[in-house]
């Protein structure tokens, strides 16, 4: 009897002290609410690690999920998270998701945006114009029959997301998440970055989008610029280091 206590304690003891270290976190200076915006073919899962380093440090994270159907409907979907926070917030969006937070930021309550090997369109542009301006070291995303757009899988894992290994870029590649063409094809009416500080991740070894579209597009919205050697999903390769640019941009957001 006196065991089983012991170990029941123990372990209640374990627990709460496991509970604790995130409870105890110092309170962040700066914005303390973070939103995040995944890009096309890829869920919010992949952002795990990110959001475990943040919320240990005392933030407050949530993951949009854009069913990337309509820009203007992962818009809304951003904003109703943006409502939902209790105090400034930064945005951070990966791929699409740039295209999403460049318009879902033009708010009040949005301190500031981070873009992850992102999108960052100007007013009238659109995600397919961007991407065809400066042609990706790679040519894989494919069309449906109900015009709808996924990455090959075959090409997956080396083109998408080189630097994992090739059991987790096997199951990304099978539930990837299509994307609608009206999506890609749609023009912004408004580009945050004109009026928000504007912090963005160069992956240098990406293959699915430009690096230097993306040093282009981060220059022409005078973002303040980190270089990681990643692929486009550097914010899985590279998590300390993408947490660390959402850190800065929370922290330094006037």
């Amino acid at each position: 009897m006196r065991k089983t206590l012991l170990v029941a304690l123990t372990a209640l003891a374990l627990g709460t002290g496991t509970a604790a270290v995130a409870a105890d976190a110092p309170a962040p200076t700066g914005v303390k609410n973070i939103v995040i915006v995944p890009g096309a073919f890829v869920d919010g899962s992949g952002w795990r690690v990110v959001h475990d380093i943040l919320i240990h440090k005392g933030y407050h994270v949530s993951v949009v999920q854009p069913r990337i159907e309509t820009l203007a409907d992962d818009v809304d979907q951003t904003r109703e998270q943006i409502r939902k926070q209790d105090g400034p917030v930064v945005l951070v969006g990966h791929s699409y998701g740039g295209a999403v937070i460049t318009q879902a930021g033009a708010r009040d309550k949005v301190a500031a945006l981070v873009y992850v090997s992102a999108l960052v369109p100007e007013v009238g542009e659109s995600v397919s114009q961007l991407v065809s301006s400066m042609p990706s070291p790679s040519n894989d995303i494919e069309a449906t029959r109900d015009d709808h757009l996924f990455f090959d899988e075959a090409k997956f894992g080396a083109d998408f997301a080189g630097d994992l290994t090739t059991n987790r870029t096997d199951f990304m590649a099978v539930s990837q998440v299509p994307a609608a063409k009206a999506a890609f094809n749609a023009t912004l009416p408004a580009a945050a970055w004109h009026t928000k500080p504007t912090w963005a991740v160069v992956s240098t070894q990406d293959r699915a989008l430009s690096p230097d579209l993306q040093r282009w597009m981060y220059k022409r919205a005078h973002a303040h610029v980190t270089e990681v050697e990643g692929s486009h999903v550097s914010y899985i390769s590279q998590p300390e280091k993408v947490a660390a640019v959402i850190e800065e941009a929370a922290r330094d957001a006037k």
